[in-house]
């Protein structure tokens, strides 16, 4: 679907090897749902690893990827069209000469991804929200790119400061994942980081934007979502599938984060 100019879809892969053809626009894949290892060749690079959720890839213009997957995968996927890279150089000040992204796998970037998630909820939501909102989105993903993953972008890691560095976080994310029923807590989930408590809660605000008891509610959240999309489980039971301990806690933050009750979720699928 087109959300103003940007070009925005949720795309369902199957376990296998899957073959894409270079775009004459750069594409963001940002990964939803469990973990997935996923294997990926492109410009002359190649990556294999554990994709968890929000993982973003950037693939510049004009690159053909050759990805591996394990399982089924699901992600969400932005074509930024060129025009609008150049109306961000523009505004930015930036020779467009010099708007060149970088090949990114598996980056952890919170804006884009809280770009990404507003983009996959007006998808959702069938555009609802207007032009204005997605040309709004549009520009400041494309600023965000330049800005972040461009030649001109700052290479020595000082954006990351004091984050949790990546192998850790996506171990402590592949754990969040793989937990959601069960009863999380600080002290586990520092104990996969290999950090002190406090010192996990800071890192891991620092890479995701959210503290981890933000983080996890989201995703128990949007794991109720899919499930009442597509399973017949009873709202008390996916609750209790997702780790909420009754369906009106499910409901109370379901509401407070999508708007919606769980009733309303399942009569509009």
């Amino acid at each position: 679907m087109n959300l103003g100019k940007l070009i925005v879809r949720v795309q369902t892969d199957p376990a296998g090897v899957i073959e894409s053809d270079p775009r004459p626009d750069p594409v963001l894949i940002i990964h939803v749902g469990t973990p997935v290892e996923i294997g990926c060749e492109r410009g002359g690079q190649s990556h294999f690893g554990l994709n968890v959720h929000g993982d973003v890839d950037i693939i510049p213009p004009g690159t053909a990827s050759r990805w591996v997957l394990k399982k089924e995968d699901n992600a969400l996927i932005i074509r930024v069209p060129h025009q609008l890279m150049m109306d961000a150089a523009a505004g930015l000040n930036i020779n467009p000469a010099e708007a060149v992204l970088l090949n990114r796998f598996k980056v952890r970037d919170p804006e884009i991804e809280h770009l990404g998630w507003a983009l996959k909820a007006e998808l959702e939501r069938d555009h609802k929200s207007g032009q204005l909102f997605a040309d709004s989105i549009g520009m400041a993903l494309a600023c965000r790119l330049l800005r972040a993953h461009s030649a001109i972008a700052p290479q020595d890691g000082k954006t990351q400061a004091r984050a949790m560095v990546p192998f850790k976080l996506r171990r402590v994310l592949g754990y969040i994942e793989d937990n959601l029923s069960n009863d999380l807590s600080l002290e586990a989930i520092a104990a996969v980081s290999g950090l002190s408590i406090s010192h996990c809660q800071r890192a891991f605000r620092n890479a995701v934007g959210l503290s981890v008891h933000q983080y996890v509610i989201q995703r128990r959240v949007e794991r109720a979502k899919s499930l009442l999309l597509n399973e017949k489980l009873s709202v008390g039971e996916i609750a209790l599938a997702v780790g909420f301990s009754h369906q009106s806690h499910l409901a109370h933050h379901m509401r407070r984060l999508l708007g919606v009750s769980p009733l309303n979720v399942r009569s509009d699928s």
